[in-house]
């Protein structure tokens, strides 16, 4: 049988019908296509994905299984190095990490690697295979903290208490899951797939405890007197960055952090069910071209805004969001200016009325290696708007560094720590965003494996030799 060149296909809701709900967007596959795209691996020795994967799931091995049938032996696989996959499924850019280096992607298109993912996933999503009971026999005395139930924490805490150490996880906010919760809405990561997620680290023996804001609520030195021998700090970048342009505290003006989590976590698209009322009018910009930024548009086109721009300085090439989502965004009617950049707000009574952009071309490439954004003179022009939200990144949130003594940290606000994670403080590590900025959920749950690996290290030898 001749070998199938491109990815199997997966329904999709219609954007028509989308634009109007908040409903999970892609079907997923079926055992049938699943089955059949699983058909595609090559099984190639070198498994170049697995490399690829920043928490190195063994790929070749769970499609192998899954191609026999063996949907719970792939998922065990699986789960063997990620424990959120349900959700990695869905939000990780595949596309740059496993599937980007999939022999088959050489001459055809790579296989579906995370659509495999996700079924697998998904299909044993009410079969908590492993509970507290069995790692009773390895429990330890020893207590760690996790500060953060994002996809850094979770990652953490569930590695540990597979070894048996007591975790306890400490979350800021009165829900678990962090940036997976507040700021992915629910057509991209429906919440009941988060909240199966953490139920199965929860089956582990993880004590979860929110509304506990470390560094007001608790201090480190307090968890230390309390028992805890460790401390992982995982507590992410949900600082929203602004463009420090005139007319920013005008009415009408949001960070896509809030934004999205006023929709999100607080429920606003359920507005007057839940109390929390976003107004946005019909004219929407939002600025910047990332995942967030799609997220922040396509949820403004569902809460009933007629016009969405994208406002973007760069071209579409340089466009850091996932192909997926800008494809998913255009189908929607999300409009996109791009090499333009906002200059000045303006309102009338306090409220945002419009904003005046001024056209860009690209120059040398910068530090990041894309082409520098420039200014074209005179060529100044304004949109009516009656919301701006802001979505050109996030940085750390200061409250735990600035409360913690002889925790060293970056510049721009991101913990110091070294190639074991460890901080300047004893028993402290640190991972994620909240030491190399906004960065994939993904790579996040790498930095919280390898934290967990240093943190067991470490009450195993007692020996400490962090980060000065």
């Amino acid at each position: 049988m001749a070998l199938q060149k491109k990815k199997t296909e997966m329904r999709n809701q219609d954007p028509t019908e989308r634009i109007n709900n908040f409903k999970e967007v892609p079907y997923g596959y079926n055992k049938e296509e699943a089955i059949n795209e699983a058909e595609r691996c090559l099984q190639c020795p070198k498994s170049p994905c697995v490399n690829g994967c920043p928490v190195n799931v063994p790929i070749p091995d769970f499609i192998k299984a899954l191609k026999k049938g063996k949907i719970e032996e792939a998922n065990d696989i699986i789960k063997s190095k990620n424990n959120l996959p349900a959700i990695c499924g869905r939000v990780c850019p595949q596309e740059s990490q496993c599937e980007k280096v999939c022999v088959m992607g050489a001459k055809n298109e790579p296989v579906a690697i995370g659509r495999l993912e996700r079924f697998v996933a998904d299909s044993m999503l009410d079969k908590v295979n492993i509970s507290a009971d069995a790692v009773a026999d390895k429990v330890s005395k020893e207590k760690v903290a996790v500060i953060g139930a994002g996809p850094a924490g979770l990652t953490a805490a569930a590695d540990l208490a597979k070894e048996g150490y007591q975790v306890t996880i400490f979350e800021a906010l009165h829900d678990t899951g962090g940036v997976l919760r507040y700021g992915i809405p629910e057509f991209r990561l429906p919440k009941k797939i988060l909240d199966k997620e953490v139920e199965s680290v929860r089956a582990l023996g993880v004590d979860i405890r929110v509304n506990v804001i470390v560094g007001k609520s608790v201090t480190i030195d307090e968890l230390f007197a309390e028992g805890y021998r460790a401390i992982f700090i995982g507590t992410g970048a949900g600082l929203p960055r602004f463009m420090n342009i005139p007319g920013e505290n005008l009415n009408g003006v949001y960070s896509a952090n809030e934004f999205l989590t006023r929709v999100n976590l607080m429920k606003a698209y359920k507005y007057p069910d839940y109390r929390t009322p976003v107004k946005i009018g019909n004219r929407v910009a939002v600025i910047g071209a990332g995942n967030v930024a799609m997220d922040s548009a396509r949820t403004a086109r569902r809460l009933g805004a007629d016009e969405v721009v994208i406002v973007y300085r760069r071209s579409e090439e340089e466009m850091p969001a996932r192909d997926e989502e800008i494809e998913h965004a255009r189908e929607e009617g999300v409009i996109f200016k791009l090499l333009n950049n906002p200059v000045k707000i303006d309102g009338q009574e306090g409220r945002v009325f419009s904003m005046e952009c001024i056209k860009m071309e690209l120059g040398d490439e910068d530090d990041s290696g894309r082409r520098r954004p420039v200014p074209i003179e005179g060529s100044n022009w304004t949109m009516e708007v009656d919301t701006v939200i802001v979505a050109i990144g996030q940085t750390p949130n200061p409250l735990l560094t600035s409360n913690t003594e002889k925790l060293k940290t970056e510049s721009w606000g991101g913990i110091m720590v070294d190639d074991r994670l460890a901080t300047s403080r004893k028993g402290v590590f640190a991972g994620g965003d909240i030491v190399t900025g906004a960065a994939t959920v993904i790579q996040a749950m790498g930095a919280g494996k390898k934290a967990a690996r240093s943190i067991i290290d470490y009450l195993t030898s007692k020996e400490w030799s962090g980060k000065n």
